[in-house]
């Protein structure tokens, strides 16, 4: 029965992975052939070997983690600056202080592809939990500096994850880097106590637009304010907006996972690992990408160690989202507006 069902074709693919060359080669196949399956629907079947393939032929114990400093590899450097997804890396100086002291870098990587990361993730060593991203990318004093503060630092943020190969799009490696990342950020730091993310947003801005869209019309004239230029860098229009734009992401970020439309991407990643969603943050990214997503907040998921199994068995359950005190709070002040308003 097992020979019955397994399609000639992924045999096909076996062999062709037998050869020199051959899983580099199937995986530039893939990512060509993601191109044209909206225009080419019998290729999905295709797609679908190649995904079942992938995933038995890079799951975790054929992945190498390793650290990735200055003192490694130009073409593997040249490599993060081009991969990096979520903070563009603005050339070679910039690069060097995402690796300097306080900085830490760690990619899996697998024996069919010497030298190609296929995730990576960029930490900072911190005090506190950071709440925006720019101080984090920006350089600031030499390398003794840098060792000291991170001998000083008690957090440790995660501020960026990157997947590196298209032709793996499916196939997971991010649950798996931040816990073995966290373990060995315990390891050379034990005085480390936090481990947390500082994530985007990337799906609040279309779906507060989706859900206002006949709203009244106090909420139709904030929306108004939003789309004016340059309303995050004047104080008292940013600082009005402030709290209703916190209350409206608290509640896009608790929604159960059979909401329409889907929970947020991130969060959905975070809160499947076991995190907690943490802290809400005011203009955590100023950046333009930040401001079109989400208009400017940023999150933090904190990864507990003693409780990530239960928020996870929790989360996969019935999708509750395990928050802070901070975050209910955001909450229950958009209850008692709405209650107040309907009075």
């Amino acid at each position: 029965m097992a020979q019955a069902a397994d399609p000639p074709r992924q045999e096909l693919l076996r062999r062709m992975n037998m050869a020199t060359g051959g899983t580099s080669a199937l995986v530039a196949m893939r990512k060509e052939l993601t191109a044209h399956l909206r225009d080419e629907p019998a290729l999905k079947s295709l797609d679908g070997d190649l995904k079942h393939l992938f995933a038995s032929w890079f799951n975790r114990g054929f992945l190498e983690l390793r650290r990735i400093d200055w003192q490694s590899p130009a073409a593997l450097l040249d490599k993060l600056i081009a991969y990096e997804a979520v903070h563009e890396i603005q050339g070679w100086d910039d690069l060097r202080r995402r690796l300097a002291p306080d900085r830490r870098c760690f990619a899996f990587f697998h024996p069919a592809l010497p030298g190609e990361p296929l995730i990576f993730v960029e930490v900072a060593l911190v005090q506190g939990l950071a709440g925006a991203v720019q101080p984090l990318l920006v350089q600031d004093g030499d390398d003794d500096a840098a060792r000291q503060r991170a001998q000083r630092a008690d957090t440790a943020i995660f501020y960026s994850i990157s997947n590196c190969q298209d032709g793996l799009r499916g196939v997971s490696f991010g649950n798996f880097l931040i816990k073995q990342v966290v373990e060995e950020l315990k390891a050379e730091l034990p005085h480390l106590t936090r481990f947390s993310t500082l994530s985007p947003v990337p799906g609040f801005r279309r779906w507060l637009t989706g859900a206002l869209a006949d709203a009244g019309e106090a909420e139709t004239a904030a929306l108004a304010e939003l789309k004016t230029d340059g309303w995050w860098r004047d104080a008292s229009r940013s600082e009005a907006l402030r709290p209703w734009l916190m209350r409206h992401c608290a509640t896009y970020l608790t929604r159960q996972v059979s909401s329409k439309p889907p929970i947020d991407p991130v969060a959905r990643f975070h809160l499947g690992n076991g995190a907690r969603l943490e802290r809400i943050n005011w203009l955590g990214n100023a950046a333009p990408r930040g401001i079109e997503e989400s208009f400017g907040i940023m999150v933090n998921y904190l990864y507990d160690h003693g409780t990530i199994e239960a928020n996870h068995e929790t989360f996969a359950h019935d999708g509750t989202v395990v928050r802070s005190s901070d975050v209910d709070a955001l909450l229950v002040a958009r209850q008692r507006r709405e209650s107040s308003a309907s009075i």
